[in-house]
């Protein structure tokens, strides 16, 4: 194990997905051709047979060019701790972060490294996502601004879905078919190189479950790294299934992470004013969500990170 150097390193946490890792670890099996490649498996005490699955993979699949290291936690302590775990184990030159409802289609990730490999300045790379029925999933959005919230919550985004005033945060206006620099792409399936993860840093743990992609591609683009969108590697999204199954606890904290972003990026005390009453304002929408629509409503706008 020790004198393993592998070029790409897969971090994929999981949360009671048993419903999708069949086909995840298929593609991953036959579409993935960077070599040697390691594949980290972070578990966050899940309740179904997702560690049964996991465990029969890694007994199937590991070989002298792909190493599968799982670790099944005793208790969940948030997606984003659980991307920690999985960075600090990381020693590919590549490092993809890949979540459990993602299908990568034919040299997708050769074609994000080559990418990469040729543009020294950038610090991510990001496919397009495809629903299972073949459609282009909006994947970008610009970093969220206090005022964005407040055309969410009136309607004014899904009036003028295609203005850049109004729908400006998630990129109404962008068709997400061609390559071009973004802010932040979703979460889902994200490549970087070892040593932007290494210079930028862990993933930061006060976001839970959300926000923190947000967070990790703004630190990015602060490091004076690129972030692109790149059309030619393509990937099969279920999006948000765990999430789904989840509802309330997403619910709760999709709102307290976009709470917490807020109170990070604007931490000046004349911006506080603002930050507690975006902060009312999120408390109040979620609560309303809920108690209209009961369980089955997922705050469905603010899914920044996605499955877990």
């Amino acid at each position: 194990m020790s004198n393993f150097a592998p070029r790409l390193s897969v971090i994929m946490v999981t949360y009671n997905n048993e419903a999708d890792l069949k086909p995840t670890f298929k593609a991953l099996r036959q579409n993935v051709t960077l070599r040697p490649m390691e594949i980290i498996l972070i578990d966050n005490h899940s309740g179904d047979a997702t560690q049964s699955l996991i465990r029969t993979f890694a007994q199937q699949e590991s070989s002298k060019n792909v190493h599968i290291l799982f670790r099944f936690n005793k208790k969940n302590k948030g997606f984003t701790h659980a991307v920690n775990q999985g960075l600090r184990h990381a020693a590919g030159d590549f490092i993809l972060f890949l979540n459990p409802d993602v299908q990568l289609l034919e040299n997708s990730v050769e074609r994000m490294a080559e990418f990469l490999g040729i543009h020294p300045d950038m610090g991510i790379v990001a496919p397009q996502l495809l629903s299972p029925n073949g459609s282009v999933q909006p994947s970008c959005r610009h970093f969220p601004r206090r005022r964005d919230v407040l055309f969410e919550l009136t309607g004014l985004s899904r009036i003028f879905p295609k203005s850049k005033r109004f729908n400006y945060w998630k990129m109404g206006y962008f068709s997400h078919k061609r390559t071009r620099h973004v802010d932040q792409p979703q979460g889902a399936c994200l490549m970087t190189r070892r040593e932007t993860a290494v210079s930028v840093g862990p993933w930061d743990e006060r976001f839970f479950l959300f926000f923190s992609d947000v967070d990790w591609c703004r630190r990015v683009k602060r490091s004076h790294r690129k972030i692109y969108f790149y059309p030619e590697a393509r990937a099969i999204h279920k999006k948000g299934s765990s999430v789904y199954r989840h509802r309330i606890k997403s619910l709760y904290f999709s709102h307290r992470d976009f709470i917490r972003y807020f109170w990070k990026y604007y931490p000046k005390v004349r911006h506080w004013p603002a930050n507690a009453a975006m902060s009312i304002l999120l408390t109040l929408a979620g609560s309303v969500r809920v108690g209209i629509a009961g369980p089955g409503t997922l705050f469905h706008w603010n899914k920044s990170r996605n499955t877990n």
